[in-house]
Parts: structure tokens; C-alpha cells; sequence
């Protein structure tokens, strides 16, 4: 059973009378508890991808299914909370929300998403400060803690709504080897624990290195995939 099954995906993007063809034709199934990368030079179409499982944009042509869900169809409203419901994001450069201290950034989405009882919200919140380490860091600012603390802030809110998708662009960007490896392990240890599916785009080795299934884009065509094992094989 696949989490993710995407068949003859296209993106076409127009620009006056300029039609670029993102993405060519995709054919790929993502297996649920799966650690995926999509790698690729800049331009080769990882983000416009990971921008349509997502639901923050939609094929030019093709089908793609998340979660049991024909996203394709799904109107803005149904998109957004399609989103809310089943899928996290981590950006490269940790898009925390300044004015909140760590505890709020983390609870951010239980209030704005899912509408959480206040007992819940800190029990979740609770939990996950505890997973990745961040329980003395909790009535800190964004700008007191470090990146690699951030970035682990970022993927406890990621996965506070209990997600069975994690999307990360560039996730390690930001950070240097020995605190990207970190984070890399950290998500690991979350996708064992809770079970969530992290797919990342990215051209870093690090992260490369430690994905267990390996999609390669070029150009917006997919010219191969590698299987290393691991908990999920695809």
C-alpha cells in the first residue's frame, strides 16, 4: 500500500508566451514510514515537486494520490485543510515565528490547524520538546538558540499535528556537518517512533548518504531510483 502514488505527473509553468516544462512525466509510489530523497542539480524540478504533494500546487496533468486522496481535485479550501490534517513542513531556513518563544512555535498549529484543547496542546507539545531535546530551550526566543536547535524546533512543529507526511526542502541547508547529521538522525528517530513518511529535496550528500530510497530528478525527469534498505524499501 503505497502513501503517496503519483502517475504521468507533469507541471507546466507559463511565463508570458514561455511555457517551461517543470516536471515530465513522474511515475513513483512512496511507501507509508518511508525516508525518501529527491536529488538533483538546482532547476531539476525538487521543489515544484514537493510543492504538489503538498498540496501548494497542482499537476498540469497526471494523477497524484496522498493519503488516500485524489489531490488533484481538492478545491483551496479542501487543500489547506487536507494540509493541516495530514502533512508537515521543515524549511531550510526554519521559518519560526520570532515573536513566539520555542513552546509557541511548536503549539503554533494546534492552535491555528487543528483547534486542539488546551490539555492536548501541551501534552503533544510536552512530548515532542522531549523527543528532540529541547525541554530547557522551551520559553527561549528563536534568536536565543542555536540553528541546529532551531531546526529541531522546526521538526517537532512539523510533527505536533501527528502527520502521516513530512516534507522538508533543503532541511540542512542552513547547518553545518556535524549538526546536519543530527537533525538527520533526529528525524529518523521520529519517523520510527511515530511512524511519519519524511520526503526531502535536496542536493546535500549528507543528507543523500543517509536517505533509504533515492529518486533522482534531472530536468524535470526522473532517471533513477536507488533502494539501501532500511526500515522501508518502497
Amino acid at each position: 500500500m503505497s502513501l503517496i502514488a503519483a502517475e504521468n505527473i507533469h507541471k507546466d509553468y507559463k511565463t508570458g508566451e514561455v511555457t517551461v516544462k517543470a516536471l515530465k512525466g513522474l511515475n513513483f509510489a512512496i511507501a507509508p514510514a518511508s525516508f525518501v530523497s529527491f536529488v538533483g542539480p538546482s532547476g531539476s524540478g525538487k521543489t515544484t515537486l514537493l510543492n504538489l504533494i503538498g498540496c501548494l500546487d497542482k499537476p498540469t496533468e497526471g494523477k497524484l494520490t496522498v493519503a488516500d486522496t485524489d489531490v488533484l481535485h481538492l478545491s483551496r479550501k479542501q487543500s489547506a485543510s487536507f494540509r493541516g490534517n495530514n502533512i508537515g513542513f521543515i524549511f531550510q531556513d526554519f521559518n519560526l515565528i520570532p515573536v513566539l518563544t520555542v513552546y509557541e512555535n511548536i503549539e503554533y498549529p494546534l492552535l491555528m490547524v487543528q483547534s486542539a484543547p488546551a490539555a492536548e496542546r501541551k501534552k503533544r507539545v510536552t512530548a515532542l520538546l522531549d523527543a528532540v531535546g529541547m525541554i530547557a530551550q522551551k520559553d527561549k526566543y528563536p534568536d536565543q538558540i542555536s540553528g541546529g536547535q532551531k531546526q529541531r524546533v522546526a521538526v517537532a512543529r512539523a510533527l505536533v499535528t501527528n502527520p502521516k507526511l513530512v516534507l522538508a526542502d533543503e532541511p540542512t541547508a542552513n547547518l553545518d556537518h556535524k549538526t546536519a547529521y543530527m537533525v538527520i538522525e533526529l528525524m529518523k528517530k521520529m519517523r520510527d517512533e511515530f511512524g511519519t513518511t519524511f520526503i526531502f529535496s535536496t542536493h546535500d550528500q549528507k543528507i543523500v548518504g543517509e536517505a533509504e530510497i533515492i529518486y533522482v530528478l534531472e530536468d524535470g525527469e526522473l532517471k533513477g531510483k536507488e533502494v539501501k534498505g532500511g526500515k522501508n524499501n518502497g
